[in-house]
């Protein structure tokens, strides 16, 4: 597409919010202040440029559109503000001007992320020439846990789904196929690069922790992980044939633990003498505390969904690679009881971080 026709496009969406704009931002607005801060990738900043632009709605596929991206003119832009969980936050009207502003909108798909589906529905509404690229399209779900509330049966792309499909490695490699496909019809002059990088991805960087996540189950006597976090990890254990025990059995990792659920986990640990447990790194530490202060575990140690970002990550340019590398799997070494705390740390220091972390 040539370069003038990008100057075009993105008329039409400036021109979209100086006529109607402010409506559709107000109607979707439900809004929170949040901190100007969003993750960023590539040489563009927000704001007038005639170069392509791409946002995205959860930090993952950031991760894996900057990826696809490299070398091309397209810029990927993560929305999601630094510190933040990736799901249950709502945008300011800015973060929804971002998204009519740019030549395509990454997001996983309807039902998980309400503001983004809010925005979608403008786009449509308003005939605003954004590509929408679905992470999600096609991917095959599994069903919620049996943990999980009812109440919560409808998050999802169907009732009865589970929406965390990309901790599973080979499932993200579809939504990176997905992102491609996207990037390719916004630039198609440009697929060959996409499809290529995208290919290099998958073979030298998934492929590669999927084998390392799955030696690392492997090589485990214990086959469960007691989490105290949210349920967003069902699809590792699906994937490696472990069970994933959270103790926030909500989908949503600001939900409320009950002490039934206390009791539960209590139970787990003494009868499969678990010695390290795992707590989300964005999630509160509280019923982690509880459980070391209660039972024989010893500490705590970091997990995340790949959801959110600190700022010394985004500093050092973690993406999902480096977040599965420094973070879940030496945690999932050291709850299995593969490895001690100090024969799984990836690095001089990780021990004193985050063995009983603090909130960020």
């Amino acid at each position: 597409m040539p370069q003038n026709m990008f100057s075009e496009r993105r008329l039409t969406r400036r021109d979209a919010l100086r006529v109607g704009g402010a409506a559709a931002l107000t109607g979707l607005a439900g809004c929170t202040a949040l901190p100007n801060a969003p993750g960023r990738a590539g040489s563009n900043s927000s704001g007038e440029s005639d170069e392509p632009v791409a946002v995205a709605s959860f930090f993952s596929f950031f991760d894996f559109g900057r990826q696809i991206a490299d070398g091309t003119p397209l810029t990927v832009e993560n929305l999601v503000p630094t510190g933040l969980h990736g799901h249950g936050w709502e945008p300011n009207a800015s973060i929804t001007q971002r998204i009519i502003e740019a030549d395509a909108f990454i997001h996983v798909g309807e039902d998980f992320q309400p503001w983004a589906d809010r925005a979608i529905k403008t786009i449509k509404s308003d005939d605003i020439d954004t590509a929408l690229i679905n992470a999600r399209k096609g991917i095959d779900l599994v069903d919620l846990a049996a943990s999980l509330d009812r109440d919560e049966e409808g998050v999802g792309a169907q009732r009865g789904k589970d929406p965390h499909f990309w901790l599973d490695p080979r499932r993200a490699k579809e939504s990176v196929d997905n992102i491609t496909d996207g990037f390719a019809e916004v630039l198609p002059e440009h697929a060959d690069v996409f499809r290529e990088n995208a290919q290099t991805y998958k073979s030298e960087v998934l492929d590669r922790i999927d084998a390392d996540y799955e030696a690392i189950f492997d090589r485990a006597e214990r086959d469960i992980v007691q989490l105290a976090a949210h349920n967003a990890f069902q699809y590792i254990g699906v994937r490696y044939g472990v069970q994933m025990r959270p103790l926030v059995t909500s989908l949503a990792a600001s939900g409320d633990v009950k002490p039934a659920d206390i009791r539960e986990a209590e139970a787990v640990i003494r009868e499969n003498n678990i010695e390290y447990i795992a707590n989300g790194v964005f999630e509160s530490q509280r019923p982690a505390q509880q459980l070391v202060r209660e039972t024989d575990v010893e500490a705590y140690f970091p997990v995340t969904p790949y959801a959110g970002v600190r700022e010394d990550w985004v500093e050092e340019n973690w993406g999902y690679e480096e977040i599965a590398y420094n973070i879940n799997m030496p945690t999932f070494d050291i709850v299995l009881g593969n490895k001690t705390p100090d024969d799984a740390a990836p690095g001089d220091g990780w021990v004193e971080q985050w063995q009983n972390f603090e909130p960020i």
